[in-house]
């Protein structure tokens, strides 16, 4: 009998696309949450588990071959990979696959440095691994243009550029790296195009029907300065998803039209 794939963080926007993909596959998945989840008719197995707190965690990687390292918060995240990795080295583990994030060990932030101890953590925890950095999704930039959009002057950072990219694009990715062999660190995964914050900020309010005056601010610091010089961008040799911005937008406003209309 094939062992199960633990997915941590499994209940997530991107564990919510990456279960089925596995399951599709052929594969029995095991989900680990920091809350109690009750059991489904989907042949998935839920386990509750602290990755931070170090707790449950030898019980969730129990029997356990493959896990998919999708759990993060805005800080953290080194500390709980670390216990995560002790435990699958002991527990004999054969490929940790972890997700990261384009600009880690480049731009001067601390989540950015909290991702880089999380990859170090994984290279060093002696298991075979995989570690693909990817954009910042397309529901992530959504929320930030979404709160701007509620004032009555939207504040645009000067100089700050993303290339956001869609979930689905790299749950895809992500089953497949985890359904072969340990790869190391592989190319990064982007959407196909490049935009300025205004840019985003923009196409949400067109998509919206919505008009509010824009006004250029600076970012300040080291971390501006890192922004500015694009190091959270990965403009050559990185893998280019497919679905854009507008795409994306599109998609979301007609659904939330036809559940305003149903």
């Amino acid at each position: 009998m094939t062992s199960p794939i633990l997915v941590t963080g499994g209940t997530g926007t991107l564990g919510r696309l990456v279960v089925p993909l596995l399951g599709n596959a052929g594969r029995s998945v095991r989900v680990l949450s920091r809350h109690n989840h009750e059991s489904e008719d989907d042949g998935v197995e839920y386990v509750t588990c602290d990755l931070l707190g170090d707790a449950g965690i030898e019980a969730a990687v129990d029997g356990v071959e493959t896990v998919l390292h999708l759990a993060g918060g805005p800080k953290g995240d080194d500390e709980a990979t670390r216990n995560l990795a002790r435990a699958a080295s002991r527990a004999g583990v054969r490929h940790l696959v972890y997700i990261s994030v384009i600009g880690t060990g480049r731009v001067p932030l601390g989540w950015f440095n909290s991702k880089l101890g999380a990859e170090q953590a994984v290279a060093d925890s002696g298991v075979p691994w995989t570690t693909l950095r990817a954009a910042q999704f397309h529901e992530l930039v959504l929320t930030a243009v979404e709160k701007m959009a509620k004032l009555p002057v939207v504040p645009v950072p000067g100089g700050l550029r993303f290339q956001p990219v869609d979930s689905r694009e790299v749950a895809a990715r992500l089953v497949e790296l985890t359904l072969a062999r340990p790869a190391g660190l592989v190319p990064d995964l982007a959407g196909p195009k490049v935009y300025g914050m205004a840019d985003l900020a923009h196409g949400y309010l067109q998509a919206r029907g919505k008009r509010r005056l824009m006004m250029p601010v600076r970012m300040p610091g080291k971390a501006g300065r890192a922004y500015r010089a694009g190091d959270n961008l990965t403009l050559e040799g990185a893998a280019v998803g497919k679905r854009t911005w507008e795409d994306f937008l599109a998609e979301r406003v007609s659904r939330q039209v036809g559940r305003r209309a149903s």
